[in-house]
């Protein structure tokens, strides 16, 4: 693997206040998270671990504005989200964040380097497309540009999916299992990259089953049932 990312610059860049997360289920409401109090430095690599069903997904869907808390309070980069409309919400994510699905979530009517190049278009970059080619190169895709999504393996969409949230270069890159359908070879390519964007100033929050994937992260913070058991920085709650 490749060597472990860098020391975080210590300024806080997200926050999370006694967050709790529940949701109606067939049984009744459903705890997914009791009370998270986290905080993120500008520069940080902080991996997610813990079993299926801990909560650690739903934190980084929070953290992306993508789900509301039922209680708590989460700040990005000063802002209250529970305060921001969907629209407030949506220019904060294509101005300052970058976001992986586990399920990739391109557009299937429009090729790689469409889907990567249409962020750096609502950006308002010039060279969209120029810079989407080379970002799909940065990840071994450049002969797939002209490429649908069904016309790919699940490891090649899931490059695609990295290039595009890597493309903007935003502030902070929020992270869904992104080695999770990448063979070894390509998995340590995607993580070289992250640690080159660390190096220039990325916020990076990775989910990961895979504890090699967790340990090239500076910081590791375990779920279980909802609630931080380990902070390997020292923290616990």
């Amino acid at each position: 693997m490749s060597e472990p990312m860098l020391e975080p610059v210590s300024e806080p860049i997200i926050s999370t206040q006694d967050v709790r997360l529940s949701l109606a289920g067939n049984a009744g409401r459903v705890d997914i998270l009791r009370g998270v109090t986290l905080e993120v430095a500008r520069g940080e690599t902080l991996g997610l671990v813990g079993p299926s069903g801990s909560g650690k997904s739903s934190l980084l869907m929070l953290l992306g504005g993508l789900e509301q808390a039922s209680a708590g309070r989460v700040s990005v980069l000063g802002h209250d989200l529970s305060a921001m409309d969907e629209d407030q919400l949506a220019r904060l994510r294509r101005d300052h964040m970058g976001v992986v699905f586990q399920s990739f979530h391109l557009i299937p009517t429009m090729t790689a380097l469409e889907n990567v190049a249409i962020p750096l278009e609502l950006a308002g970059k010039p060279d969209a497309f120029a810079r989407a080619r080379a970002e799909l190169e940065a990840v071994g895709l450049g002969k797939r540009c002209d490429h649908y999504p069904a016309q790919m393996s699940g490891g090649e969409q899931q490059r695609v999916a990295l290039a595009r949230a890597s493309a903007p270069r935003p502030g902070i890159l929020l992270a869904d299992e992104p080695t999770g359908a990448l063979d070894t070879q390509t998995g340590e390519e995607v993580l070289a990259l992250f640690n080159e964007l660390n190096g220039q100033g990325l916020t990076l929050i990775i989910v990961t089953h895979d504890l090699e994937v967790a340990a090239q992260a500076k910081r590791r913070v375990s779920f279980r049932d909802g609630r931080i058991v380990q902070d390997e920085t020292g923290t616990a709650a």
